[in-house]
């Protein structure tokens, strides 16, 4: 009973920093003077991600490496099929075209990457800091990005959010301390999660990379959830496009590859992990390209096919943490007619929009 309430705190506290975390950053930065496209990419999406940064760290330095790849591979699968799914049966949502043509091929490349690297078993500290300066050339390169942007850009952040405040040191002090107690509310919250995830692990004996792809998953990402379900209904469609792939591309570059670097001799990665969960989180990044680029729309029914495959791949979790005599013929369904199903719809899309662009 006591290790279910930690847990609902757990998850409390990562909400609450996290939301903390992205309002005094993102505040603070608009009043130093920072482009609103940086503020967008980096400090929204990866202060939501902050969470999965501090349960992957921590789950590390503890020794349980199944959660944290877990928790990073799980979420990366929840953003894109639950939260974009939610979000889009709400109201479709818009995609930009440098979604379309940077940030979701990166994103299916940095998966490629990460599989490569852990197909040993293991993610070395060296292979961790490369991801870590990946994550800061793509900062680097939306600094760049947001300078070409202008005054253009600049209004229209001030017609969607109005005027920035006036900078005074009471305000940046103010800030401050939302930053603070932010962080300090993710580190708390994060020891919570994990221990008491650990603690529900070995109670139902399931392995710790189920509870990572699942429950610690889920968790961590309610930031995103929440900013992307938010974002639809105020009609901000592609920040909650946004939202979700620069998370991924945080959660990648900068959860992992930390993770390797602070975790004792590297992070392991499991056989089950690159034998199933990294292909379909890469297979879910790759679902993403047809399916955003198909009149630059997520419609209601892609979303509704988003979350139909979160459910299935939760299924099979949960039959295959359970040994059920069902996983069998789940699996065969799903690899005989599902998936090939889904694969042909999306190739016929990808075609028809193709042909689409003028001059073809």
């Amino acid at each position: 009973m006591m290790t279910a309430v930690w847990l609902a705190l757990g998850l409390a506290c990562l909400v609450g920093g996290a939301e903390a975390l992205v309002r005094g950053a993102s505040r603070l930065a608009v009043a130093l003077g920072i482009s609103p496209l940086v503020v967008g990419l980096t400090v929204v999406a990866f202060g939501t991600s902050a969470p999965e940064l501090a349960v992957s760290v921590q789950s590390a330095l503890e020794g349980q490496a199944g959660i944290a790849v877990g928790n990073v591979v799980g979420s990366n699968i929840f953003n894109v099929l639950f939260i974009l799914g939610i979000s889009a049966l709400i109201v479709p949502l818009s995609v930009s075209l440098q979604l379309v043509r940077l940030d979701v091929p990166l994103m299916i490349a940095v998966s490629l990457l990460v599989l490569l690297m852990g197909w040993d078993g293991r993610l070395s500290a060296l292979e961790g800091g490369l991801l870590f300066a990946g994550i800061i050339v793509y900062t680097l390169f939306l600094v760049i990005q947001s300078r070409r942007e202008g005054k253009a850009g600049q209004a229209e952040f001030a017609d969607e959010y109005g005027e920035p405040e006036p900078r005074s040191a009471s305000r940046t002090l103010r800030h401050l301390l939302l930053i603070v107690g932010g962080l300090a509310l993710l580190i708390l919250g994060s020891r919570l999660l994990v221990d008491s995830a650990v603690t529900l692990a070995r109670y139902f004996g399931v392995s710790d990379l189920i509870i990572g792809l699942t429950i610690v998953a889920a968790g961590t990402s309610l930031p995103e959830v929440v900013t992307s379900i938010v974002a639809a209904l105020r009609g901000e469609r592609d920040i909650a496009v946004g939202n979700v792939v620069g998370s991924n591309i945080f959660n990648l570059l900068c959860v992992l590859g930390l993770t390797a670097v602070v975790a004792p001799g590297g992070l392991e990665v499991s056989a089950a992990a690159l034998r199933f969960d990294i292909p379909v989180m890469i297979a879910v990044a790759l679902a993403c390209l047809p399916i955003f680029f198909t009149g630059y729309t997520i419609a209601r029914w892609e979303g509704g096919l988003f979350l139909a495959y979160y459910v299935a791949y939760t299924v099979w979790l949960v039959l295959h943490a359970t040994g059920s005599a069902l996983q069998t013929s789940y699996a065969a369904a799903m690899a005989g007619f599902v998936l090939p199903l889904t694969a042909v719809t999306l190739l016929v899309l990808a075609v028809r929009a193709w042909r689409s662009v003028p001059g073809r």
